[in-house]
């Protein structure tokens, strides 16, 4: 028995010691799949280190006794509550203290990470003298803080620019991106990677022997973290991040960088600034609005089961979204097969997918692996071995249903049918389909690789087997599925759309699309609206505007009402609204004296919160927080503002109706108030 443990009974931490004298304590937080830090493992650990530091070891090994990753950080729901209780300066005071006294032990101390290592789990890990990682491809190491409006505040700023230097500290910091850990050793956060079955002994024999860092490590993590280096380096830092974030709407990164350049002396008052700015931060609209957005993420991915029972999918359309899905698809690990009415067309997609192979699979074997899991099938000798058909071809009801016809009798009888639209009412489609209860909408965005949302479109006749199937499928394919009504555009078309209308037809009136997309970015649009009705497509967005425009009784706009010339369909064809060159828009420039219309902002943004209310209303999803998630995740809205719904409570819905009611009488009824902004649910 341990000296100083003995007879004592622990809830989350095992401490074992080995023949060679090195302790190994496990992390095996009770009654969760997964380690996180709550208050109470804290306070346990608090303990253990104190009575090992009474009797100290000849080392310690920290290692996860899960059989999933080493730790995911905080407990988020309890960081939650604290901000509620207004003692998140507590519960910051206190990890860092805890994490403080492994870093005073008077013995050698190592990390053994394996899995996922985030936030609290870095943390402590830095708080270790010597880290090793596990070769294994699940192990990645980041401090991802920043993606809840806050940055590491249990010491990782102030221990990691030392450890690594500032400028790749701060790269990890700042964007939130982990590293595998052969790049984490590359940096100097890990000292070691070794085999998994060989992690504990590589941590004890790294305990005993200890490492020297290689010299240019050590003179870089003293020399970037020098009083002139910090004020020299710091408006660099801040120049990268605006172009990326707006300092009034992500305050985090800034708030970092600003901490690190005036915060030089010891650990305790790098701690003590830290923890300052992190508490302040935490209360902020934008923490607390991106920390809902984390447990929105986290309920979709709840709505997958494990197993979908599907292993074949069957692609019909290879276009630019057939394609993509077929290739994600295979990606992901499924056999595809892909069909279209034209060779040529299956061959772009191929193509495509090879592209995307190329950037996401770096191992040469396993890529041509993941590959060869893509078929093409012109002839669609795929259809009666599939699992799932996903149809995906042009937005046009009859054909649709007559390729309905000829695919559903090829069927086995366990098979999933499933319609890729963008905007038809399934009601539309189901009606010949013999088996409509296997029958449902999988609607992706585009672009397939990059959004992380799916549609799963109901219909009065969907069976709840079929959409447990379709969730499951989209989690395997770490997409976050979010059911909807089968009616004209869903949600987030249905959203989107009245938006787009009014920016077209801001367009047509003259506006500049520059000063346009600029004010969307203002409010906090990843992209504004000229630009993205060019990057879906003008023929798509033609095609939209036909099926929803006399169900939102909407007009359509000049801009949009008619089909676009032969290669002017926008980024696809290099000339849309804008003109396009290597990928990117050239956005004519804007006179100087040119003054923007002071409601521009309000005209874009408001309808698409008018029709979020409507379709809350009318119930096409369950509930508010399923429609701000499917419009963040959908469409990019804004998340430091926490979706429509949640951006209505903390204006005001009087507010926002008085605002309305301003653009109505100046701008004509089609910004009257739609039902439902009487709903309880508004006022929070």
């Amino acid at each position: 028995m341990i000296a100083g443990l003995d007879g004592l009974r622990f809830s989350h931490w095992q401490a074992e010691q080995r023949r060679d004298g090195v302790v190994v304590l496990s992390f095996d937080r009770a009654g969760e799949s997964v380690n996180t830090f709550a208050q109470d493992v804290l306070l346990e650990l608090d303990g253990l280190l104190e009575r090992i530091a009474i009797d100290p070891p000849k080392g310690l090994v920290l290692r996860s006794a899960k059989d999933k990753g080493f730790i995911a950080g905080a407990d988020i729901r309890e960081f939650r509550a604290f901000d509620e209780q207004g003692t998140i300066g507590d519960s910051i005071r206190r990890g860092q203290q805890v994490f403080q006294r492994l870093a005073e032990l008077p013995c050698p101390t190592v990390a053994a990470i394996h899995g996922f290592c985030m936030g609290g789990g870095t943390e402590i890990s830095l708080a270790c003298r010597y880290r090793v990682a596990s070769s294994d491809p699940s192990t990645r190491i980041g401090l991802p803080e920043v993606k809840l409006g806050i940055f590491p505040g249990w010491g990782g700023s102030a221990r990691l620019p030392q450890l690594v230097g500032a400028p790749a500290a701060m790269d990890m910091m700042l964007t939130g991106r982990s590293l595998s850990a052969s790049a984490a050793k590359a940096i100097g956060l890990v000292d070691k990677v070794v085999e998994p079955a060989l992690l504990v002994d590589a941590a004890a024999d790294l305990a005993l022997h200890g490492t020297t860092r290689p010299f240019k490590q050590r003179f870089l993590g003293w020399l970037t973290n020098t009083w002139p280096a910090r004020q020299i380096l710091a408006p660099i830092l801040v120049k990268q991040v605006a172009r990326k974030a707006r300092r009034d709407h992500y305050p985090a990164p800034y708030s970092l960088i600003e901490t690190w350049r005036r915060s030089g002396g010891d650990i305790h008052a790098r701690l003590a600034a830290e923890r300052r700015s992190v508490v302040k931060l935490a209360g902020t609209p934008t923490a607390r609005n991106l920390t809902r957005v984390f447990f929105l993420q986290e309920r979709l991915k709840g709505i997958g089961g494990k197993d979908p029972g599907i292993e074949t999918v069957h692609v019909v359309g290879a276009g630019v979204m057939g394609g993509d899905i077929a290739a994600w698809s295979a990606y992901k690990g499924f056999q595809v097969t892909l069909q279209d009415r034209e060779q040529q067309y299956i061959d772009k997609a191929m193509a495509r997918a090879g592209k995307l192979f190329e950037k996401k699979v770096k191992d040469e074997a396993r890529r041509q692996e993941t590959a060869s899991r893509l078929k093409s099938d012109l002839a669609g000798d795929g259809i009666p071995g599939a699992d799932l058909v996903i149809e995906a071809i042009i937005e046009n009801a009859e054909a649709k249903r007559g390729l309905y016809a000829d695919v559903e009798p090829r069927l086995k009888p366990d098979a999933l049918l499933t319609t890729n639209t963008s905007s038809i009412p399934l009601a539309e489609l189901r009606g010949h389909i013999s088996r409509p209860a296997r029958f449902a909408g999988l609607h992706y965005f585009n672009p397939v690789a990059l959004m992380p949302l799916v549609e799963i479109v109901r219909h009065d006749q969907l069976s709840p087997e079929t959409e447990k199937r379709l969730a499951a499928f989209c989690k395997a394919l770490d997409k976050l599925p979010v059911p909807v009504a089968g009616t004209p555009g869903f949600l987030v078309n249905r959203l989107l759309f009245p938006y787009l209308l009014e920016a077209a037809r801001a367009y047509s009136e003259g506006i500049p699309g520059k000063v346009i997309d600029q004010a969307a970015v203002r409010f906090g649009m990843p992209m504004g609206p000229i630009e993205l009705i060019d990057t879906v497509g003008l023929d798509v967005a033609y095609g939209v505007g036909q099926e929803l425009a006399p169900f939102l009784g909407l007009a359509i706009p000049p801009a949009l009402a008619t089909p676009p010339a032969d290669g002017k369909r926008g980024k696809k064809d290099g000339q849309g609204l804008y003109a396009w060159e290597d990928g990117k828009a050239k956005k004519p420039d804007v006179p100087k004296d040119y003054a923007a219309p002071e409601d521009l902002q309000d005209r874009l943004v408001l309808p698409l919160l008018n029709e979020a209310v409507a379709a809350l209303h009318e119930g096409v999803v369950a509930d508010a927080d399923l429609l701000d998630a499917g419009v963040i995740f959908g469409t990019g809205f804004a998340p430091f503002r926490g979706g429509p719904i949640q951006y209505i409570r903390e204006t005001g819905v009087d507010e926002v109706l008085t605002r309305l009611r301003s653009l109505e009488l100046k701008h004509g009824e089609r910004f009257a108030r739609r039902p439902g902004w009487d709903a309880e649910v508004l006022r929070g």
